[in-house]
């Protein structure tokens, strides 16, 4: 006992010391304008915990971003999704930050970056320059804040990492955001966990009704449960001047006084994030688009990111017995909300059962499934699922339904197709597509051998073959064929697929490449006459654009510059 005591006291003198040790006037705000948030570290993404501040750039492109701290490039990373256009600089103390959905490099970084682009005669790149060969020093302009990649709006992605490249909360470095808001609280849910626990005489998950009260905080009726019971809550935070409902720093809960859970977001790793999907109720939100964070751990769960607990969150409720439950979710300024449920332990004779499906098929999470009809089969390797469960496996004439997306998937499963029946024409134009619910076939990646296809994917639902016969569309956006356009900046070209989607392109001018950036919310091609590669007065531009299964568009034009 005594050790244990001792071991307590050292880990807790351990993390006190290292939250203290967070430099926090080392990194400066990246923008010349105010924090303000658009998302926050660790909030509910989708199949992912958001891995930086999203701060807002006034609904505009082309701010100034700045480096944080002195350091060097340490990484440049050009692509069509994701952070679109980003750059990584290593710090002298160990850290890196991270600055993504940028619109453009500065005049130093760009020529850089051009050169090797144009080397490798490809937009999508990424680079690792030597150790001070590109160095930077605080505050000096690096890039300008853009809308690339996968951003939903203008706005810097802007990350500090460990030196392990874990991401980390940047406010706890002393980046300064005004918050006087407490939380929201949208919802509080109970779950009924053991075999025989029931909540207001049901074993189903239930919704609570929260009530006001004058003091700032919730309270709820009174619930009667037995059993083996968890909770659940959805929240947001929101950050003064703006209306972003963000994710929350810290929950906590506490019975009769003492605290049974406690999750955080101040650190996680790339590799523990899918897992995610462990902390929220999955199923609740591919119904409702509302996540429910669990105040509990559920038994695979490997989430670094929970605190205190005792019986990993879960409360064992007795009969005849009262009980009280709090829960605080708090804000980095330390806003907070309360919730309080008083629970009274009593068995029901009148309890409403869970659903319990059972098939033929049940996936283990460590042996996996396989499954086949007719000329279809499915692999569910182990590990793919993070609980045993029963799934619904139907193959009917030409499509086969693998349960419904209401159960998440740690890893790909695989579909497969014997096409035997395919001539080789039709093979060639023919993929795999995921059947959404309203019909629409979209392109999963296809894996062609011989006369198999398969794809590998993370998403339950019906899955058929398709065919696309149909070319890639190219048409000019700021010009046209024979056109002097010796005052325009930009050569632009809007490119589309109606089916398997793009694959790739490759644009020349006088049989020369030329470099093309992609935006693919946008679909368009647009090619920078800054670079100095179009240098003739009479051009001839070529662009070749495949699909997915290798139908190709071939756009020529002519055009004129002095």
């Amino acid at each position: 006992m005594k050790k244990a005591l001792l071991f307590l006291l050292s880990f807790i003198c351990i993390q006190v010391h290292s939250q203290q040790e967070l430099p926090q006037d080392y990194f400066e705000n990246p923008l010349n304008v105010p924090i303000v948030l658009a998302g926050t570290f660790g909030e509910l993404r989708s199949n992912h915990f958001h891995s930086g501040l999203d701060i807002k750039t006034q609904q505009r492109e082309g701010l100034e971003v700045n480096a944080a701290a002195e350091g060097y490039i340490s990484r440049i990373n050009i692509q069509h999704y994701g952070y679109g256009k980003a750059l990584y600089i290593q710090h002298p103390n160990g850290y890196t930050t991270v600055y993504g959905h940028l619109q453009k490099l500065s005049p130093k970084l760009k020529d850089y970056l051009r050169k090797q682009q144009y080397a490798k005669e490809s937009y999508e790149i990424e680079l690792f320059p030597e150790p001070g060969e590109l160095k930077v020093e605080k505050g000096e302009l690096i890039a300008y804040s853009g809308n690339t990649g996968g951003s939903g709006g203008p706005h810097l992605h802007f990350e500090i990492r460990d030196g392990s490249q874990r991401p980390m909360n940047a406010q706890l470095f002393g980046l300064d955001v005004a918050d006087s808001k407490p939380p929201i609280i949208q919802g509080i849910f109970a779950y009924p966990i053991g075999e025989d626990a029931h909540v207001n005489n049901s074993q189903n998950r239930q919704k609570l009704k929260l009530i006001p009260q004058n003091d700032g905080t919730f309270a709820v009726p009174e619930v009667e449960a037995c059993g083996e019971i968890g909770f659940g809550i959805t929240t947001v935070d929101q950050q003064d001047g703006a209306y972003n409902q963000n994710g929350v720093f810290k929950i906590e809960s506490i019975l009769n006084g003492e605290e049974v859970f406690e999750i955080k977001f101040e650190k996680f790793s790339f590799a523990e994030t899918r897992h995610l999907n462990q902390l929220i109720d999955y199923e609740y939100y591919m119904s409702n688009r509302s996540r429910i964070q669990r105040l509990y751990k559920t038994p695979s769960n490997p989430l670094s990111i929970y605190g205190n607990m005792q019986n990993e969150g879960l409360l064992n409720i007795k009969d005849s017995l009262d009980y009280q439950y709090t829960i605080r979710v708090t804000d980095l300024k330390g806003n907070e909300k309360l919730i309080r449920i008083p629970i009274k332990g009593q068995i029901s004779d009148k309890i409403v059962k869970r659903e319990k499906l059972e098939t033929e098929y049940l996936a283990s999470s460590d042996n996996g499934l396989s499954a086949k009809g007719g000329k279809m089969d499915v692999y569910i390797p182990g590990g793919s699922l993070y609980n045993d469960t029963y799934l619904d496996i139907n193959f009917s004439d030409d499509v086969v339904t693998v349960h419904r997306d209401e159960i998440p998937l740690h890893k790909n499963f695989t579909i497969g197709f014997d096409v035997s029946d395919l001539s080789e024409e039709d093979k060639a134009k023919t993929f795999i597509a995921r059947v959404s619910d309203n019909g629409r076939l979209n392109y999963s990646t296809t894996y062609k051998k011989g006369n198999r296809f398969t794809t590998g994917t993370r998403t339950f639902g019906n899955y058929r073959l398709a065919q696309d016969t149909n070319a890639p569309s190219v048409r000019p956006v700021n010009f046209y064929d024979g056109q002097w356009i010796s005052g325009n900046e930009t050569l632009k070209v809007k490119i589309s697929d109606d089916l398997s989607g793009i694959q790739d392109f490759r644009a020349t001018v006088n049989g020369k490449f030329i470099l093309m950036e992609y935006e693919y919310k946008n679909n368009t091609l647009t090619h920078y006459f800054s670079d100095d590669v179009v240098t003739e007065t009479e051009n001839d531009l070529k662009i070749i654009v495949n699909d997915n299964v290798g139908n190709t568009t071939t756009y020529t034009a002519k055009f004129f510059r002095k």
